[in-house]
């Protein structure tokens, strides 16, 4: 049995649009917990929209490292984690720590 032209064996495809905004808010949740702080859900919901964002701009090379989560979390310290902290105004290094306990990077 052959493969079909233009498919690969072992690519993975792009995910939706709706797997990534639910990954993210996963992602955002677990940090907000870790962070033992109250975050008003309109300030929850921003974040989401700003880090959804953030992933879409950089989709492709996020799918690229879908397996290094060191690297994506490093990613997210540097594209999310500023913004982030002053829409929560949280501790930007706080924010970094709980992320990549929540994340695992």
């Amino acid at each position: 049995m052959k493969d079909s032209p233009g498919k690969q064996k072992h690519s993975t495809s792009l995910p939706t649009p709706r797997k990534i905004r639910r990954g993210c808010s996963k992602e955002l949740y677990r940090t907000v917990k870790r962070l033992d702080i109250y975050i008003p859900q309109e300030k929850i919901a921003e974040g989401e929209t700003l880090y959804y964002r953030k992933v879409i701009e950089n989709l492709l090379w996020i799918a690229e490292q879908s397996s290094n989560r060191k690297a994506l979390a490093d990613w997210w310290d540097e594209a999310v984690s500023e913004e982030l902290a002053e829409l929560w105004q949280v501790d930007q290094n706080n924010l970094k720590r709980a992320f990549r306990q929540a994340f695992g990077g």
